[in-house]
């Protein structure tokens, strides 16, 4: 009985896989197309692949890859929207650059490495800690560039958003806000230092120099700056390093480290100086002189 029953089981699956053959053998084919006028050609435009099926007449022509493998971007042709996807990748590109952006082309650079001095003449090892001297840095480097950011805003993101100028126009004007700001803070003789590493000749115009000298040329000046604050700086907490120092040895207290006993002088004259007001003050003021 049991053996039965398989068999009918099998008889009825053979069965129905023979009826949906049979369905799919009488079945009339149905031509899809992936253009509106159902034209199987199509135009040069629209169409994925370069020759119709069936024009080859050679071996060589049917091995040639028939594929129209080319892509076009194309703003404001249409509704004057980017694709999503397309917005997506762009976006991430801009956010993949803003670092690079952000510390070489703004104030960041000098801010940050002056504050770092200030905290080591401090002595006073992680406070204020990093997260902190990060986000004054960033904070103060938005305080300085506003009036670039919103240059740019107006003169390269808006319009190109609009559709009225394109890709290339929009990356000139938003350049330019940032060139300006960077030419009075670039030294002739860096400029001149990578003008002769690249082999180039420089009329002293500043709107005859390259982004790609013009951008390690403002780098270095940068650094340049930022060091002579910080030794600046450095002076007044020396002087009581050396103090605190000789004091102790004419005590003749040889193993107490003087920077024990200069840290609380250091802080206390810094609280009194208004130490921070002084130091961001005048920080801020170097980008306007």
């Amino acid at each position: 009985m049991m053996k039965f029953m398989r068999n009918r089981k099998r008889i009825i699956m053979i069965i129905c896989l023979l009826v949906t053959v049979g369905i799919l053998c009488i079945q009339n084919s149905m031509p899809v197309w992936a253009i509106e006028n159902r034209d199987p050609t199509g135009s040069q435009d629209t169409r994925t692949y370069i020759d119709p099926p069936g024009t080859a007449e050679t071996p060589e022509e049917v091995a040639d890859l028939n594929t129209a493998n080319t892509v076009t971007v194309s703003l404001d042709s249409s509704n004057g929207q980017l694709n999503g996807a397309l917005s997506v990748l762009l976006t991430l590109t801009l956010i993949a650059l803003t670092p690079m952006i952000l510390i070489l082309m703004t104030s960041f650079t000098r801010i940050i490495i002056v504050l770092h001095f200030t905290r080591a003449a401090l002595n006073t090892q992680t406070a204020p800690p990093n997260q902190v001297l990060v986000g004054l840095a960033l904070i103060l480097t938005f305080f300085i560039m506003e009036p670039t950011i919103a240059r740019i805003n107006e003169e390269a993101i808006q319009p190109f958003q609009a559709g009225e100028i394109a890709q290339e126009e929009a990356f000139e004007a938003g350049i330019q806000p940032l060139r300006e700001f960077m030419y009075p803070q670039t030294q002739v003789k860096d400029v001149e230092l990578f003008m002769s590493i690249a082999g180039q000749e420089w009329d002293g115009q500043n709107e005859s120099i390259p982004n790609s000298v013009l951008i390690p040329s403002f780098v270095v000046s940068e650094l340049r700056i930022a060091f002579w604050i910080g030794f600046m700086i450095y002076i007044p907490f020396i002087i009581i390093d050396m103090v605190v120092a000789s004091t102790l040895m004419s005590m003749g207290m040889m193993m107490l480290p003087p920077t024990t006993i200069s840290m609380p002088f250091k802080i206390l004259l810094f609280v009194l100086a208004d130490g921070w007001s002084l130091v961001i003050g005048n920080l801020v003021d170097t980008f306007y002189h």
